[in-house]
């Protein structure tokens, strides 16, 4: 165990996103501090790992605490369920075609967790502080990071993981757009009569889409995208009703199904910060961007900010320089920015486009599927882009050790 209060690194916040990155930063040899309450986790919802996520943890030494307990996905289906006079084809994506036997694995966030603090609870080189961060004073050497139980520590980079209403980030003067999307995200998980063979199918509705991911077992989780009114009304259903609703939208694809207890909404919103580093203060997951529950992308993207923060860290200690410098935050803002952009702007394009009911917008939608159904390379393209970002991969997400 660490002694010292003075670090390297110092991670504000215990999401995976946090976890993730303490944990690559402390493989890397940087003295890294992890500032997070231990909270039960207190929702049901799942993570879709796609591209390099599964490599990182593997690498990290996280997923063999968990690999059991998640569902792998084979088939990605499409269909479109708005009952608009213009309608898009089904469409399905077979990971084989393109050479892999799985696009991800889905798991509760609540065993990723558990997986990650066991494997951080293993790791000499963090040092656990159980308590919030109360204030961030940021200095031309180093930041200082007040403790919600009167301590104090300090490190040369502060990696912000501590959510949409970040402290770091304001602490460090970074300006946030926010939009609203008037529509939420009601999550619940169901069992069913039926296998799911590995098939992920997301419905697309008037009003959003509505997500079935394969859990272990003859389960799935559910992400319903509606109205804000029609959110307030499904959470109000008894689980009988609830679960006679989701089987009609799932036209009964895999049986009858039965909600499991827990069900929780959420709105959602887009959040760009100005930049993602700023005063030896480096962002990452959510106080980095949020994004609708579309594609799955919302934690790959924080576990690519963590991968990526850590090895620009680490590079910068292995060559003897401030992790924390004005050169090494913008390396991290290059390396981040233009995929965070562009995840941002295609997430924000399609949901403005499911939505649109002008019958022009809706046929440009119904030919782009039907092409991409109907063209194989384009097919295939759509995939590989889909899972993995053409910009430049963090080595861990190679699995590099």
């Amino acid at each position: 165990m660490i002694e010292s209060g003075r670090f390297d690194a110092a991670v504000v916040g215990g999401g995976p996103a946090g976890l993730a990155a303490a944990l690559a930063l402390a493989r890397a040899g940087a003295r890294t501090a992890l500032i997070a309450r231990r909270i039960p986790y207190s929702d049901n919802r799942t993570t879709a790992l796609l591209g390099g996520s599964v490599a990182m943890l593997e690498a990290l030494g996280v997923w063999r605490h968990c690999a059991d307990r998640a569902a792998p996905l084979r088939v990605m289906r499409l269909v479109d369920a708005t009952g608009r006079l213009i309608r898009a084809p089904e469409v399905h994506f077979h990971s084989t075609e393109i050479g892999l036997d799985t696009f991800g694995y889905n798991i509760e966030n609540r065993l990723l967790l558990e997986a990650l603090e066991a494997r951080a609870a293993e790791c000499n080189n963090i040092a656990r502080y159980d308590a919030d961060a109360a204030g961030l004073s940021l200095a031309s050497d180093e930041a200082t990071v007040t403790l919600g139980d009167g301590g104090a520590i300090s490190a040369r980079l502060v990696i912000g993981a501590d959510g949409r209403q970040s402290k770091c980030r304001e602490a460090a003067g970074i300006a946030v757009s926010r939009r609203p999307l008037n529509q939420t995200a009601v999550t619940f998980n169901v069992g069913h009569a039926r296998p799911h063979n590995g098939v992920s199918t997301e419905f697309h509705t008037a009003h959003g889409p509505c997500v079935f991911v394969p859990l272990p077992g003859n389960r799935s989780s559910i992400v319903w995208v509606v109205a804000p009114a029609e959110a307030e009304r499904l959470l109000a259903l008894s689980d009988a009703d609830l679960s006679a609703a989701i089987e009609k939208q799932s036209r009964s694809i895999l049986g009858r199904l039965t909600v499991e207890p827990g069900r929780f909404a959420f709105p959602l919103a887009i959040e760009k910060p100005a930049r993602l580093a700023a005063r030896r203060v480096a962002l990452i997951g959510e106080a980095a961007h949020v994004v609708p529950p579309i594609g799955a992308q919302g934690l790959n993207l924080g576990l690519r900010d963590a991968a990526a923060i850590a090895e620009v860290a680490s590079d910068a200690l292995a060559a003897q320089q401030d992790p924390g410098s004005d050169a090494v935050l913008a390396r991290y803002q290059r390396l981040r920015g233009p995929d965070i952009a562009e995840r941002t702007f295609i997430i924000d394009m399609a949901n403005r486009v499911l939505l649109n009911e002008l019958w022009p917008v809706q046929a440009l939608r119904a030919a782009g599927m039907q092409l991409i159904d109907a063209v194989g390379p384009l097919r295939r393209l759509v995939m590989r882009e889909g899972i993995t970002p053409m910009y430049l991969l963090p080595r861990l997400m190679h699995g590099a050790r």
